[in-house]
């Protein structure tokens, strides 16, 4: 039966059977030398050309070898990997798949390697050990958060992907009904009316690992979809919701990431002090911002509710436009409203924002005042917010949450030089998967099923 490579250390003198990848192969005549490399670690095989089949071997041919696991000469030893005071004497050997020369290399960490090119074999990119530990890690980190969430008496429950395109702030992408023609979904920017309406169905602690999608430019630290860790509580304040994440976390990093350099409790700066000191609402707090290991979470608190577009003039929430402004700054609605502080937290991390979060309004008095002053009429408010509007009339609870960007956070932890490096299958610079080949045209007949056609320009 087989084993894993990295198990061999407890089955020494004992045959054992191996599967996995020819990692690297040296031909010494009558001896063959290959590093064979699975999910669990690399581990040296030694075949002699008597075996079927070994002068045959190329990198990356997937095989099954079976041997006896022997101590490796003094000399010998490898102090770079877990299995390197031992290795395989092989007795038998299968070729289960062959491999073509691989049009980029895979033994390297890649970051030389062209983004295109490495995006267009993503699925041999995975195989190098960086990201095959990024995406570990991933999971490690999104398990801590379920289990501990789950102990914490939250109900994971999972919101819709095909919702409807109202003005939340980002560019929607949006998604035809062949059924309802004329009509459209919108993939989620998050599924922050769907928490808030559990709140109102009695749950009271939720949470999601949840895609969101947004239709904007990318960079480094952002792409069409990421991951984020949705939060939402009833009955709460701000600093219920910035406890826990706090206390969670830093369990998490101490648990996961005992290597990293952390102060707690985690300072709390007002965000007139974070502009003033920092010129920015993100600040790096690190002591030696040249230590890959030093992690500075903050707190950023006291946002103004609302400010005004550079462009436009036009007034804007800060974060959303369900943000419960702060109780103190209430009666500065009607006469000054771009003085009014707000609930909302923000949770920072070496120069990154990893999340917003704030306690939400409740009163849909307040939240048509609230419509009405971001230029939204009373007719266009309950059109696309009416469903929340009604909701509120039923017994609303207190609430307020929080959504994690997972991605960045990793970026962080893995010391990442962004979040493409702990995504499976992300999108390139300007929004593509090589890969797959999207975004990509569709047939007549399929346009002809949705009643759209394309409109021609002299762009494209």
């Amino acid at each position: 039966m087989r084993i894993h490579i990295s198990d061999i250390v407890k089955k020494e003198v004992e045959e054992v059977e191996l599967i996995g990848w020819i990692h690297a192969r040296r031909d010494h005549g009558k001896l063959i030398f290959v590093d064979l490399r699975d999910r669990s670690g690399i581990a040296q095989v030694v075949l002699t050309s008597k075996i079927g089949g070994a002068s045959d071997l190329r990198l990356e041919y997937l095989v099954r070898i079976k041997g006896i696991v022997q101590k490796r000469p003094p000399a010998m030893v490898n102090e770079k990997v877990p299995t390197g005071h031992h290795e395989i004497s092989a007795t038998s050997l299968e070729i289960i798949s062959q491999s073509e020369p691989l049009p980029i290399p895979i033994d390297g960490d890649g970051y030389d390697i062209d983004e295109e090119a490495r995006l267009k074999y993503r699925y041999l990119d995975l195989r190098r050990e960086r990201l095959k530990n990024n995406l570990l890690a991933r999971h490690t980190v999104i398990k801590f958060f379920r289990d501990y969430l789950s102990n914490q008496g939250f109900v994971e429950v999972e919101t819709p992907l095909l919702t409807k395109s109202t003005p939340e702030g980002a560019r929607d992408y949006i998604v035809p009904s062949r059924i309802q023609k004329g009509s459209f979904y919108a993939l989620p920017q998050s599924p922050q009316q769907y928490k808030q309406l559990l709140m109102v169905a009695g749950i009271e602690k939720y949470f999601q690992i949840a895609r969101a999608l947004r239709d904007e430019d990318t960079r480094g630290d952002r792409q069409p979809e990421h991951t984020q860790l949705d939060i939402e509580m009833s009955f709460v304040r701000p600093e219920d919701v910035m406890s826990l994440v706090e206390t969670m976390v830093t369990t998490m990093v101490q648990e996961i990431f005992p290597q990293k350099k952390m102060k707690t409790p985690w300072p709390r700066i007002s965000y007139k002090e974070s502009m003033e000191t920092y010129g920015n609402d993100k600040p790096d707090l690190r002591e030696d911002k040249n230590d890959p290991d030093e992690i500075a979470f903050a707190w950023v608190v006291n946002f103004p509710s609302f400010e005004r577009d550079k462009q436009t003039k036009e007034i804007q929430p800060v974060h959303h436009m369900f943000v419960q402004p702060s109780e103190e700054s209430l009666t500065l609605f009607d006469t000054d409203p771009l003085k009014m502080t707000s609930t909302q937290y923000d949770w920072v991390c070496n120069g990154y924002e990893l999340a917003s979060g704030s306690i939400r309004i409740t009163d849909p008095a307040l939240q048509l005042k609230v419509f009405k002053l971001l230029g939204m009429s009373e007719e266009k408010a309950r059109t696309d917010f009416g469903h929340m509007l009604e909701a509120f009339s039923y017994g609303v609870p207190p609430h307020g949450g929080i959504a994690p960007g997972i991605d960045r956070l990793l970026m962080i932890l893995q010391n990442e030089p962004n979040i493409r490096e702990v995504i499976a299958f992300p999108k390139t610079g300007d929004g593509r998967d090589p890969m797959m080949g999207s975004p990509a045209p569709v047939d007549k007949k399929q346009l002809d099923e949705l009643g759209l056609e394309i409109k021609k320009t002299s762009k494209n």
